[in-house]
């Protein structure tokens, strides 16, 4: 009577350890006499283990075959350091290496912003679990579901989905939309800091308090603050002499300081109306 065919649950068995066992003699082979010949076909021969651990981590933002050249990376560096005296299977000992490899590769090489290694891992699994409930489901997974999915708090959850957005910059340059032909980009949706809303307050006190001084007095202000004049070619347009200019300036800028503290008092407006007459004004303040 026959042994069991191949076919047969025993069959396979036998195959399963005819293999392992040329596992082993290819491997001893190799560590006694580390023959780049025997190296090859060792990678060779694991090469479908590396190709299905980078299909585990493949993303569509991500080149399969970058994450293939790293699993590969990986399975050499574990045929090098593999050892037949740990007891165990090689591919026992290359999957958690592979891994490593390819994990440090998402870490270190794709993030655009750095972010702690354990919220990377984390955005990763969160990432795939996504990916699988939009299939199971066939919408969007909740928080709550994607929590139940990775073993994780719905805090971990929402840290590790904003996280995601840290793996590819984007450039304040590209074009607000695919079909947008205005030109506007990224950066023009950004706010900003709107200075001019203080100078139109600063513009409209000015406007208000100027009417307490004469014409002339006015006048001498707008020549030294607007039109920046010294005080000598002031006095050359207006017609006086220098020490008149400033004495002129110096008394206005008192009087509107004086006006502004009695019309406003102890509140916290007349602090910055009147510091805006302890000091230079800008251009901008006093034109209209």
């Amino acid at each position: 009577m026959s042994g069991p065919r191949s076919g047969t649950p025993n069959g396979r068995l036998r195959v399963g350890e005819g293999r392992a066992e040329q596992d082993r003699a290819l491997f001893a082979r190799y560590l006694n006499k580390r023959d780049p010949v025997d190296r090859e076909l060792l990678v060779e021969r694991f090469l479908p283990l590396a190709r299905q651990l980078a299909r585990r981590y493949e993303r569509p933002d991500e080149p399969f075959d970058d994450l293939f050249q790293v699993a590969c990376m990986g399975l050499i560096n574990a045929i090098d350091r593999f050892s037949l005296e740990r007891g165990v299977a090689f591919s026992s000992y290359a999957v958690p290496t592979i891994l490593g490899e390819i994990k440090r590769y998402f870490r270190d090489r794709t993030w655009s912003v750095r972010v702690p290694r354990d919220l990377q891992d984390l955005a990763l699994k969160v990432d795939r679990a996504v990916t699988e409930l939009d299939l199971q489901l066939q919408r969007k997974p909740t928080v709550e579901e994607i929590g139940a999915k990775v073993g994780a708090d719905e805090e971990d959850v929402l840290e590790a989905l904003e996280a995601s957005g840290a793996y590819r910059a984007t450039s304040l340059q590209t074009p607000w939309g695919a079909d947008d032909d205005s030109g506007d980009t990224l950066g023009d949706a950004i706010g900003h800091e709107e200075r001019g809303f203080a100078q139109a307050e600063d513009r409209a006190t000015i406007e208000h308090v100027m009417r307490v001084i004469t014409p002339r007095e006015r006048e001498v202000l707008r020549l030294r603050f607007i039109e920046d004049l010294t005080q000598e070619e002031i006095g050359e347009r207006v017609g006086v002499s220098q020490m008149q200019v400033s004495r002129i300036i110096r008394q206005s800028l008192a009087r509107l300081r004086s006006y502004v503290t009695a019309q406003e008092g102890e509140q916290a407006q007349p602090t910055r109306s009147a510091g805006l007459f302890s000091r230079p004004a800008s251009p901008s303040a006093f034109a209209r």
